[in-house]
């Protein structure tokens, strides 16, 4: 029996098998078509670079009873926290089963292994593209989302903020430009603590640093900030990425870089911005259709009447700011926005 033989069909299993799983998690997970379609291209990448050797070799050399690696697990082999855990792991048991087969094949097929070698660094790109889109705190598909701006509160900030979560937003995005660090950051806190009171979310616009040291649950991000990906680098798994998106294409890269959900606008003329291009309700059933599996918020211009004929099209979540800041009673606000979504 040749131990390079049996070394190669152990690890073309393993590569299989952990690809497998990926494209599983590509395709029911994510939702994505094209990162599901490279890992079952990469399989059949594999499975043509080997068929150079003899099929029955391979079988007659493999020996899973006699395999003194089957008996040897590490202290955490059964345990996924998550689906990000889940393809981690995989990711590495393909790239490392690529290398071993890789290196076993240059001593039977040289042009083989050169093959498995362009596999192996495009598993490394699908795979951490995978990562990417599984990364951070589980999605969250909010409700009602509202943008704490102090200068368009009709009470203090922190009674307003508290009203709407009474009230039932499920997420606060704290969003104040002008603000130094040090007070965004005493805010922020103050705002965790709410949050959490009531399980609701907190998001800080812009800032990683004030989000990642005031423990929120995310940050978000317009097209001019910090990309997806370099703050993915500085926060890794800890925090949500939302990203701003205006179009079909905005909306495609963000996905792409592993946004955690999108910002769907303008839908309507909004006072808060003026001036900005009405990417409208076509926008949001564009991004419905193409992007499934994403947490969504649409933003824009959106009162009660806005958000029920939303929810028509199929929006389960808005992000607000005058609809409920500005109103005498933010409470009710979010209440009746909550019911048009519900009912729309």
């Amino acid at each position: 029996m040749s131990a390079t033989l049996r070394i190669i069909d152990a690890n073309r299993n393993r590569a299989l098998e952990a690809l497998r799983v990926l494209e599983d998690l590509a395709r029911f997970s994510v939702g994505d078509p094209t990162l599901s379609e490279g890992f079952k291209a990469t399989r059949h990448a594999i499975v043509q670079a080997v068929a150079s050797l003899d099929a029955t070799l391979l079988l007659a050399s493999r020996d899973a009873q006699g395999d003194v690696g089957t008996t040897i697990a590490g202290a955490v082999e059964h345990e996924r926290p998550d689906l990000h855990a889940l393809a981690l792991a995989n990711g590495s048991r393909a790239t490392e089963a690529l290398r071993s087969l890789e290196e076993a094949l240059k001593l039977h097929d040289p042009l083989a292994a050169t093959r498995i070698e362009r596999v192996r660094y495009r598993t490394y790109d699908l795979a951490r593209d995978l990562a990417l889109r599984l990364a951070g705190s589980a999605p969250r598909q909010w409700s009602v989302c509202v943008l704490l701006t102090e200068s368009i509160c009709s009470m203090p900030w922190l009674d307003a903020a508290k009203a709407a979560l009474d009230g039932g937003a499920d997420c606060l995005q704290l969003r104040e430009k002008d603000l130094e660090a040090g007070e965004l950051l005493a805010r922020a806190r103050v705002l965790r603590e709410l949050t959490r009171s009531c399980a609701a979310s907190l998001i800080v616009n812009d800032r990683i640093d004030v989000a990642l040291a005031s423990d929120a649950d995310g940050v978000h991000l317009g097209q001019g900030d910090l990309p997806i990906a370099a703050a993915r680098a500085i926060a890794g798994s800890s925090l949500l990425i939302g990203s701003s998106t205006h179009d079909p294409h905005e909306a495609a890269e963000s996905v792409a870089a592993g946004a955690s959900y999108c910002g769907l606008g303008c839908m309507y003329p909004s006072g808060t911005k003026e001036g900005l291009s009405i990417a409208g309700p076509s926008y949001l059933v564009r991004f419905l259709a193409e992007h499934p599996g994403t947490p969504h918020l649409a933003i824009g211009g959106i009162d009660e009447s806005k958000a029920r004929e939303l929810a028509g099209l199929g929006c389960r979540g808005v992000a607000v700011s005058r609809a409920v800041l500005a109103a005498s009673d933010p409470a009710e606000a979010v209440r009746r926005l909550r019911g048009a979504l519900a009912h729309g």
